[in-house]
């Protein structure tokens, strides 16, 4: 999940492989089979969220404040339930990378499983569009692309779960979660589909200058399913609250680590909350 879509839009670009070392580097683990990454349990009712809630998060790269990602719940469209993501690089970033834009998660409410994602970005001025569509009784993932003035398109097979990354960030949040309990699914990303085999931790106390909470740390690998050496490690907190908040992220992208961190959130019929004053993350 990239640092909470921190990467969405800032992981956009794939991690280049390292050189060829000296001396061989420890075996990777196999790819986890369909067997062995089991259907994600039923997800928990009611949700923990609804039309109108938006959330607000700050982006660090490689240590300095990059930008800032919004995710916003709209109300019910054509029986699926849209997940809009937005976000936009900072002027300080904006040398290094510029990036605009947004996605859609649309989520069936039964399930909060993706019917169709679509995203539509630019970078350093080249413009990305992907329109990718979910067939769960073909477990299928239809993909058309546009990069620049390149277009094409790709379909791929997943297992149990195929999910977006948007979505899965709202899927995560109404798990029945526990300690030690493996959590597997496929997620579509950057034009390609990843294996997220991963487990909750412990629950563990996160400071943030948002506020103090109790949270849910999940601790996986993203492994791309076609190149399976291909993997990045992933960390997520989501509050133990009946709000379920994803409250930050840690991952990375060829730049570099990346932390995605929950600085603000509306609920409709709730206060609004907005990070003020302090300025460290304790975990």
């Amino acid at each position: 999940m990239k640092a909470l879509t921190a990467a969405l839009l800032l992981a956009s670009t794939p991690a280049p492989q390292p050189a060829p070392a000296a001396a061989a580097a420890p075996a990777l683990k196999p790819l986890p089979t369909d067997a062995e990454c089991l259907k994600l349990p039923a997800m928990r009712q009611p949700l923990a969220f609804g039309s109108g809630e938006e959330l607000e998060f700050d982006v660090d790269a490689m240590g300095a404040n990059a930008g800032k990602l919004y995710f916003r719940v709209l109300p019910l469209k054509e029986g699926a339930l849209p997940i809009e993501v937005t976000a936009k690089t900072n002027t300080l970033f904006e040398k290094i990378r510029r990036v605009s834009g947004g996605g859609m998660s649309y989520l069936n409410p039964h399930d909060l499983h993706p019917v169709r994602y679509y995203e539509d970005t630019t970078e350093n001025e080249v413009r990305k569009i992907a329109d990718v569509k979910f067939v769960p009784r073909e477990r299928k993932v239809h993909v058309d692309w546009q990069y620049g003035d390149k277009h094409g398109n790709g379909e791929y097979r997943y297992g149990n779960d195929g999910l977006d990354l948007a979505g899965a960030v709202y899927l995560m949040r109404q798990l029945p979660l526990e300690a030690n309990k493996r959590i597997c699914f496929d997620v579509y990303a950057m034009r390609q589909l990843w294996r997220m085999d991963g487990a909750i931790e412990a629950r563990e106390h996160v400071s943030l200058p948002l506020g103090e909470f109790e949270a849910w740390h999940l601790h996986g690998t993203a492994i791309r399913v076609d190149r399976p050496n291909v993997r990045r490690e992933v960390h997520v907190w989501i509050s133990d609250d009946k709000r379920r908040l994803p409250l930050a992220a840690v991952g990375a992208i060829d730049l570099g680590a990346v932390r995605a961190t929950l600085s603000a959130f509306h609920r409709p019929g709730d206060k609004s909350e907005r990070a003020q004053g302090k300025e460290s993350l304790k975990w």
